[in-house]
């Protein structure tokens, strides 16, 4: 297809429009129910008070704040889609913001600023403490302060706006492609959302994944999920040509989110299974490294190891009669690291399109019945 052509077809799935609103009438929107910025979505958000506290001085001394992007319902309502954590800030100063469970936020103290020192201990609402009220001025400034809000419209194409909150949020304000995922299968699919993170509580799964609180934090975990149900069963050879696994495992799972006849309960059983497998005998060795001097399996999760072994585990572990011993798991660790076919080809600065169709393949013949 020639340029132009690919231009004119992906710009007509974008149609915008633009305007300015102030915070009191974005405020007000959010009050009637117009406004929906996934209470969920915070979680995902690490803004501190001070960063907060930063976003009000700007607001307050009139520096120029980015666009707010939302989304258009059928329905008319406006779904942020970028500009959550700027809303969400002044919601929660103003003491307006709901949780997930539509109980109201406990009020932003603010901290002092490099320009607006006096900011410190400031309240929307003095309710009595050691906390003092914002003046009137401040008040009235916040909010007469005007944001551009750009509408991606209801005729957009859907998977649009996912590929547009993605864009906008990778690298910003959200730390991690993962962090973005969860928020677009928010959007796309609650219930496999929820389904996704039943399967992180799995007990099992989590004896064999010994990850660091900052990986937690930052949902490595939910990633390893997503990479088993993505994975598990996927023709290893066509991505050969994938450039960018965060791309790739993003469309994968959304496409699975909005598949009415995937089996969630196939899957579910088998990512069970393998971990129920993996739990009782190597525990959170599965997906270490092993050091053939040593004897032993050492350092962190590795993900060349975890696609090997899990999604190994996991092509075959239905079947009937499918089970792995202790000795048999630990063998194959072993003899893992003593082939130079994988010791040469899941290295650091190994290409995703590189290694996927090395390691898939491999598991699969390795933990095979």
């Amino acid at each position: 297809m020639p340029l132009e052509q690919e231009i004119l077809e992906r710009s007509q799935e974008i149609s915008t429009d633009a305007y300015g609103m102030s915070v009191g009438e974005i405020v007000s929107l959010y009050r009637d129910g117009e406004l929906e910025i996934h209470p969920e979505f915070q979680r995902f958000f690490r803004s501190t008070p001070q960063q907060k506290s930063r976003f009000i001085e700007s607001l307050l001394l009139g520096i120029p704040i980015p666009s707010i992007f939302v989304s258009q319902t059928d329905a008319g309502a406006w779904d942020v889609v970028d500009g959550l954590q700027r809303i969400s800030t002044i919601l929660e100063l103003m003491g307006e913001l709901k949780d997930q469970d539509d109980k109201l936020v406990p009020p932003l103290v603010l901290n002092g600023t490099k320009y607006l020192p006096s900011l410190e201990g400031k309240v929307w609402k003095e309710e009595g403490g050691d906390q003092e009220e914002l003046p009137q001025l401040a008040k009235l400034k916040i909010k007469r302060a005007r944001f551009d809000i750009k509408i991606v419209l209801n005729t957009s194409d859907k998977k649009s706006k996912y590929e547009l909150f993605q864009r906008l949020n990778t690298g910003g304000s959200i730390a991690t492609d993962q962090e973005v995922r969860n928020c677009i299968l928010i959007m796309v699919n609650k219930e496999f959302y929820q389904w996704l993170v039943t399967l992180r509580n799995d007990l099992n799964f989590q004896a064999c994944i010994p990850l660091s609180d900052r990986q937690i934090e930052e949902q490595y975990d939910m990633e390893l999920i997503v990479r088993f149900v993505a994975l598990r069963d996927v023709d290893p050879e066509p991505l050969r040509n994938v450039n960018e696994l965060g791309t790739f495992l993003t469309d994968k799972i959304i496409a699975i989110a909005e598949d009415k006849n995937y089996d969630l309960m196939q899957a579910e059983r088998a990512f069970k299974k393998t971990f129920e497998i993996l739990a009782k005998t190597l525990g959170e060795d599965s997906f270490k490294k092993y050091d053939l001097e040593k004897e032993r399996a050492v350092g962190p999760v590795l993900i060349s190891v975890y696609e090997i072994v899990a999604l190994g585990i996991g092509y075959h572990c239905l079947k009937p009669g499918y089970q792995k011993t202790e000795s048999d798991l630990r063998d194959a660790h072993k003899i893992l690291w003593e082939n130079p076919t994988f010791t040469s080809g899941t290295g650091s600065g190994i290409r995703f399109s590189s290694r996927i169709p090395l390691t898939i393949p491999m598991g699969r013949n390795i933990y095979k019945p």
